[in-house]
């Protein structure tokens, strides 16, 4: 049976309106998406250049992932809060204000200087490779026994300021490419030892984030090709005119390596 012509057109009337309604819910939905990032200077971009004199000691940059990601997707609202030198402490004194309930994605790096990264490599850089293994194994300690629950006590802090976010924990990278082509500088024992010990904090993190439902990206396949004594380098030496740049991604290791990460985890 035929419906009236009447009711056909009303019918049709109720369903183009339907789909306004939910095509402008849709819109409204894109709209109000808010960003937060939080974390250390892998996420804020030191080694990447072009910082942001606002941003003082932090040193963050428009050439860090976080950015890049915000500049291409245009959320709504974008709080960059990561710093240079951060540690899980200071994420829970300094960065958490802008997560909130209507926050729909966070991001972060932590962990490395918790566990000594900075040390690590300055120790493996002036002394014998007997006394850096030690010091390796001494950070690898700590992420054992001390960082799980430093991670916990963030991870949860962010799920109960905003429990509906999709956060996206990023790892680090394996910073020497072994037998490349490196002619000076530390040896492969120390360089095995440090992308060991890279891998090992990786895993932790990793696991961490598992358990609390976040999503882990990890960057060390990205990075495969473009380390440090590779021929493409996505990575600092050290610098000894610029100290604060060493062992941290360039502008490419962001864009190349942290972003694509990032966006595939988002």
């Amino acid at each position: 049976m035929r419906m009236p012509r009447f009711a056909a057109l009303a019918s049709a009337l109720l369903l183009a309106a339907g789909a306004a309604l939910f095509g402008a819910g849709q819109a409204n939905a894109a709209a109000d998406f808010g960003y937060v990032a939080l974390g250390d200077s892998y996420s804020s971009g030191v080694g990447a250049g072009n910082y942001d004199s606002a941003s003082g000691n932090c040193k963050r940059t428009t050439r860090a992932y976080p950015a890049l990601w915000a500049a291409a997707h245009a959320p709504q609202t974008f709080s960059f809060a990561a710093c240079s030198g951060a540690r899980t402490g200071d994420v829970m004194s300094g960065q958490l204000a802008p997560l909130n309930a209507g926050t729909d994605l966070v991001s972060i790096t932590i962990g490395g200087n918790d566990a000594g990264f900075s040390d690590v490599m300055t120790t493996c850089v002036l002394q014998s490779e007997a006394t850096c293994v030690s010091r390796v194994n001494q950070a690898k300690a700590y992420v054992d026994s001390t960082l799980p629950g430093q991670l916990d006590t963030v991870y949860n802090a962010i799920h109960s300021r905003s429990p509906g976010a999709r956060v996206v924990v990023l790892g680090y990278p394996r910073f020497y490419k072994l037998n490349g082509t490196c002619v000076a500088g530390l040896s492969e024992g120390e360089r095995k030892a440090i992308n060991g010990a890279s891998d090992h904090l990786n895993a932790a993190i990793a696991k961490r984030a598992a358990d609390h439902g976040f999503a882990f990206a990890s960057v060390a396949g990205a990075f495969t090709g473009h380390e440090i004594c590779s021929s493409s380098p996505w990575l600092h030496s050290v610098n000894w005119l610029n100290i604060g740049e060493s062992y941290h991604p360039t502008a490419a290791g962001q864009s190349g390596g942290y972003l694509p990460a990032f966006t595939g985890a988002a």
